[in-house]
């Protein structure tokens, strides 16, 4: 991930916008839906994700190789920022080279230029360790400018995940948390290289593919974090706008509006278009 030039200033669009609809109630327990060469794609998620952590890694910052540190793997370690030389499968070589990537879109922008750390994911039900509430709204606010729609507990944008009727900070199959030490440390806000681990909730999020893996049977996928800094990049529901192709996220990204890292993050599922699903 480049380290320069530092983030973006984030757009705050200031124009109101209806409250974010949920995700149709048809889809299965397992599955959510994704945005591909501009069609709305449902994933039908088949097999819990996987973290990687290689020997000789030290993803806890603690100065010890997780080979010789068992207490590193007791909670699974989904770190943004890492691009692991292993996939799931054990297919050797970098994830970013070898794995189907699905590019998660995250909206690091505020609708309304929220100043309120007690608008963000609440500490209900979280993992022990993990930044929430208002302690999170306070650092996001201090990092950013304003509490980004990602970790609001009620965004006002339209994401696929979490699920519907679900709390944020959950989605099916996936980490409930991610560690954005390394991001944060590229970026600036805090010492590079880290100490500690910068655990934050699943933020709200959507998702896309690349075009030609669309439809395609259960497989894993590397996590692809994509740092959405405008509203107008925004996908709404019907996926009529906004990054929905990978095409549109590389433009985004070309034009500063949109930032992506690699992370040791997979995900195991397959991906069929909506129009192509037999509904019973």
């Amino acid at each position: 991930m480049k380290t320069s030039p530092i983030w973006p200033t984030l757009c705050l669009a200031i124009a109101s916008i209806p409250a974010f609809a949920q995700q149709p109630a048809s889809l299965g327990p397992n599955q959510t839906q994704g945005f591909g060469a501009k069609k709305v794609l449902t994933f039908t998620y088949t097999q819990s994700f996987d973290c990687v952590d290689q020997p000789k890694d030290d993803l806890d910052f603690n100065k010890k190789k997780a080979q010789s540190d068992p207490a590193e793997f007791q909670v699974p370690i989904c770190q943004a920022g890492i691009d692991p030389t292993i996939n799931p499968p054990g297919q050797n070589g970098k994830a970013s080279k070898t794995t189907a990537p699905i590019y998660v879109l995250v909206p690091m922008f505020s609708v309304d230029n929220d100043q309120n750390p007690n608008d963000a994911i609440s500490c209900k039900g979280v993992v022990e360790g993990t930044i929430c509430g208002p302690d999170l709204g306070k650092a996001l606010i201090g990092f950013f400018g304003a509490l980004p729609e990602a970790f609001k507990e009620s965004p006002k944008v339209f994401s696929q995940c979490p699920d519907p009727g679900k709390k944020p900070g959950t989605c099916t199959m996936h980490a409930s948390r991610i560690d954005l030490a390394p991001v944060l440390a590229a970026l600036g806000y805090i010492n590079n290289p880290p100490t500690a681990n910068v655990f934050v909730p699943d933020p709200n999020h959507s998702h896309v593919l690349e075009n030609g893996d669309i439809n395609d049977p259960a497989i894993w996928w590397q996590v692809v974090p994509v740092l959405v800094l405008n509203q107008s990049d925004w996908p709404p529901q019907d996926g009529s706008s906004g990054i929905t192709s990978a095409v549109a996220l590389k433009a985004a990204e070309k034009a500063g509006r949109a930032i992506q890292a690699p992370s040791n993050f997979f995900l195991f599922f397959s991906s069929q278009p909506m129009a192509e699903m037999h509904m019973n």
